[in-house]
């Protein structure tokens, strides 16, 4: 199957918004405990994509499809509350580690459920990126758990990758892809909702004592990027895109994340960190280099004379 390049431009910028919004969200924790901070964020993503939709004449509230946004309480609805329980008992770094697992995940059910044509060298490079995020990201210091934590952590990690390749089985029916980008949010929004309520009741309180410019904005912004812009691109490409082959777009996100800590924390990059990304950026054009071959070769000759 040819890949568009409009289509891998909308996975790098999804890419690109995961990676600058998990920058931005450390600021924003720093304020919000992690679900009132879900919340902010899922509100922001709503205004946001309710102004796109009407900017193009898509109804916001009319025809939303209610199965496709159901599948927002897989993620990111119960993913986010699993990875928030698993880290109560592990590292953030371990954390950061088995989300690595994801696209390797979504690869094996696109496979088996989807029967995409999963090529040995498409694992082997796939295995070959994820080596490289392991680099990256591992940090010996930083890295350990209790077995509970990385379960719960694995569940929410199975949880967006089983969403993903459901996403992509029923999205290419659903009309606008940005009303699924909003029923699926609207939903994870209630459950937020649902689950901020219920830590006010258990601890009296779910607010902040304190809340400054820089940490509302922060969690506005991490919450447009994050949600809004992230999941409007992936799901524009995850439309005509195989789910192995959009799954891919995630190993770029340490890399991103990396350069914006660098540019916007002044956060100092190792040596082994730069060699990482230079082993997932090799591994992710040998995954990307066949589709577009193919591309080119099924593109009409339109300049070619008569």
């Amino acid at each position: 199957m040819a890949i568009d390049r409009r289509d891998l431009g909308r996975l790098v910028l999804a890419a690109t918004c995961w990676g600058i919004g998990t920058v931005i969200s450390k600021a924003a924790l720093a304020e919000f405990a992690p679900l009132t901070l879900l919340g902010i964020q899922l509100a922001s993503s709503l205004v946001v994509l309710a102004l796109l939709l009407r900017s193009q004449r898509v109804p916001v509230l009319a025809g939303l499809p209610t199965r496709l946004g159901r599948l927002g309480l897989l993620n990111p609805g119960i993913a986010y509350a699993l990875s928030l329980l698993g880290l109560v008992t592990i590292t953030a770094s371990l954390s950061v580690l088995l989300w690595a697992l994801e696209p390797l995940l979504i690869v094996a059910l696109a496979g088996a459920f989807l029967r995409e044509r999963i090529t040995p060298a498409f694992v082997a490079l796939s295995i070959v990126a994820v080596a490289g995020m392991v680099v990256i990201l591992y940090d010996p210091a930083a890295t350990s758990g209790e077995v509970i934590g990385v379960v719960l952590t694995v569940a929410g990690v199975a949880c967006c990758a089983v969403y993903s390749v459901l996403t992509r089985r029923f999205i290419p029916d659903a009309r606008e892809t940005g009303q699924v980008a909003f029923a699926q949010q609207a939903y994870a929004m209630v459950l937020a909702l649902v689950l901020v309520v219920l830590v006010a009741v258990g601890t009296g309180t779910a607010l902040p004592d304190r809340v400054t410019a820089l940490g509302l904005a922060s969690a506005v912004g991490s919450g447009v990027l994050y949600y809004a812009g992230a999941y409007w691109f992936y799901l524009g490409a995850l439309r005509r895109v195989p789910a192995s082959m959009a799954a891919v777009s995630f190993y770029l996100i340490p890399i991103v994340g990396l350069v914006a800590s660098a540019v916007l924390l002044e956060e100092r990059l190792e040596p082994r960190q730069w060699f990482g990304s230079a082993i997932v950026l090799a591994a992710v054009l040998g995954v990307v280099a066949p589709w577009r071959a193919d591309r080119a070769a099924t593109e009409p000759a339109l300049s070619r004379p008569s």
